[in-house]
This record gives C-alpha cells, sequence and structure tokens, in this order.
C-alpha cells in the first residue's frame, strides 16, 4: 500500500511539473568543449560590480567592500588602487563610467567621484542628505556632466562637476523603488520594483515612469534591452523572455528555459558576434549561438564555485579584441578572449 501511495505522489508530481512547463520552451544544455571566456585572478572576496574603461589599455573595476582596482593592459591584470574615500564605512562602489578623460563613479552610502584626467586623479563630492535614494547607476554625458540614478527610481543631472543636481524624474513613484536600473542606448531607463512586482520604462524627455506589469505571475529579476531596441525579461524559475511585438513593451514572448537547475538568471547580454549569454546561480553561464532557441553551458563558468551576478561587454574603442566581463560573486571574474 505504501508502494502504491508512493507511486500515485511521485506521477502527481510528474504531471504537475509537466503542466506547469507546457507552455514554456525548455532545453537540455550540454557542456561545451571550448570557452571564450579565461578566469581572472583579482585576490579578493569583494564582489565586483562595474567596469569601465578609459581607453584600450587603462581602466577600473569596482565592487563592495570599497574595492577598486586599475589595469593597463586591456583587464588581464589588476591592481588595488587607493581613493579619498572615507575609512569609516564599509562602502559599495557600485557603478563607474567613463567617456574619454571624463569618469565619475558612484557609490554607497551617498559617495560620488569624479575625475576629468582619466582617473589620475579624483575629486570626492559630498551628496548627504540631498537625493533620495542611495546612489545607483551614474553615466558620464559630457564634460563636467552626468546622469546619476538612486534606489528610490530618481534621476539627475549635472553640468557643473557635480555642485549642482537637477531633477529629470518628478515623481518617481511609478518606480516602485528599484531592485535593478539600467540606461538604455537612446537615453533612456528601465527599471524593476524592488518587490520584482512590475518594471518600468522612463521615455527620454518624459518626467514621469511609465510602469508595466510582469509578463507572468512569476516576480521579475531583470529586464533589459537588446541590440536592436526591443526588450527581454529574466524572471524566478530560470525563465527568459524576449519582446514579442516591437510595437507592444507589454507582448512577451512564452518563457524560455534553458536548463532546470533551481538557480535564477541574473543577467543576460549579446556578445560581439550577436550570441545570447545567460548568467546566474552557481557556476550558470549558459550561450545561444540561434536567438534563444537552443542552449549550451560554458566550461569555464561550470567550473567557477561562484554565482554569476552580471555580464558586461565595453566599448571597444575600434580594438580588434572587444573587452568583456562576467561577475562572480567572492572576487571571480571572467574576463572575454573572444
Amino acid at each position: 500500500m505504501k508502494r502504491l501511495f508512493s507511486n500515485v505522489i511521485n506521477l502527481a508530481l510528474v504531471l504537475i511539473v509537466g503542466l506547469a512547463l507546457s507552455g514554456c520552451t525548455v532545453s537540455n544544455a550540454s557542456i561545451g568543449s571550448s570557452s571564450p571566456w579565461s578566469l581572472i585572478d583579482l585576490d579578493t572576496e569583494a564582489n565586483p560590480l562595474d567596469v569601465d574603461f578609459v581607453d584600450d589599455k587603462n581602466g577600473f573595476l569596482v565592487g563592495t567592500n570599497r574595492l577598486i582596482l586599475e589595469t593597463n593592459d586591456g583587464g588581464i591584470t589588476w591592481k588595488e588602487r587607493n581613493l579619498d574615500i572615507p575609512s569609516e564605512g564599509n562602502f559599495r562602489l557600485i557603478s563607474i563610467d567613463f567617456k574619454g578623460q571624463e569618469g565619475w563613479i558612484a557609490g554607497q552610502p551617498g559617495l560620488i567621484l569624479h575625475t576629468t584626467d582619466g582617473g589620475k586623479n579624483w575629486t570626492r563630492l559630498d551628496l548627504g542628505n540631498k537625493l533620495p535614494g542611495d546612489p545607483y547607476l551614474i553615466t558620464t554625458i559630457d564634460n563636467d556632466s552626468a546622469e546619476l540614478a538612486t534606489t528610490a527610481g530618481a534621476i539627475y543631472k549635472t553640468i557643473d562637476a557635480g555642485t549642482n543636481w537637477e531633477a529629470i524624474v518628478v515623481d518617481t513613484s511609478g518606480s516602485g523603488g528599484i531592485r535593478e536600473l539600467r540606461r538604455t542606448n537612446n537615453g533612456g531607463y528601465l527599471s524593476v520594483s524592488s518587490l520584482g512586482n512590475f518594471f518600468s520604462v522612463l521615455t527620454p524627455g518624459e518626467e514621469t515612469w511609465s510602469p508595466h506589469q510582469r509578463a507572468s505571475s512569476k516576480r521579475v529579476q531583470s529586464v533589459g534591452e537588446q541590440p536592436n531596441g526591443d526588450l527581454w525579461m529574466l524572471s524566478r524559475g530560470a525563465e527568459i523572455r524576449f519582446n514579442a511585438d516591437p510595437d507592444d513593451v507589454d507582448s512577451w514572448s512564452k518563457p524560455i528555459i534553458p536548463i532546470v537547475n533551481g538557480y535564477n538568471y541574473q543577467d543576460l547580454a549579446w556578445d560581439p558576434s550577436k550570441s545570447i549569454w545567460a548568467a546566474g546561480g552557481n557556476g550558470t553561464l549558459l550561450v545561444s549561438n540561434d536567438d534563444g532557441k537552443t542552449w549550451g553551458k560554458d566550461p569555464v563558468g561550470e567550473s567557477v564555485p561562484t554565482n554569476f551576478i552580471r555580464i558586461l561587454f565595453v566599448d571597444d574603442f575600434n580594438s580588434d579584441s572587444p573587452k568583456g566581463f562576467v561577475f562572480g560573486e567572492r572576487g571571480n571574474l571572467l574576463r572575454w578572449q573572444g
């Protein structure tokens, strides 16, 4: 009787899983024989969070626990860089951006650094309680000009090297507070609410966020922009979706589930050859060479005992070797070799 009862339970579970996946495209990803990534030893337990370059060789990497590293060989090797950061407090350097010699770093809590000479010297700005929320994303616009987005969904612009900040958003309630925020190629913004129950769009020139419902009952992990300007969405349950209609931001494809391993995806990115990469927990690093129809596991990612949290390809400066990085927890960093 116990065996019969157990068999019935197992059959019921199979049916439930089958029904749950019936509207999804599930792929059995195999491990590739080679990888375009190499593991870089940062010699730190901090989490790398962002990277950008002044030119083809010189760049900076920032992260948790006051982490700031500098490279002079295109990201192959990194060395610690000491900056004027208050000794008290465990600062989280979350965003860095350069445009030529002009560069900015945003950190939490309330930290902004500015350089006009390619990072040789930095000026620290004290925001105090001027802005709602903590700095989250900073973008260099021009000389002495930048845009700063905060964890409250507020966005400000300065044109005088940070002495004054003018609000771009007049009402931040449409953002729902943020768990993630990105700037689009046309100067707009995308955000995911703090609870992941909806996402919002800020169109260039608009002053208020436009909220949009998630594609399913599963909470949103991340929303970003495809190379053609359409959107993609990552949801709990390791689901990937793409815009089904370029003219309708609320029209989504069926969910794609490359593998079922219990780990959510944290980021999605397109490499220079337009292959799609997905990164997630427990060394999950997947690639699709056919617009998301089939997926494979990256062997280098598979061998690294970390949670991958971000994939970033930076401007290539017309270089023959484009720069790309996968950020992992506890000082793990993968560098694109192509």
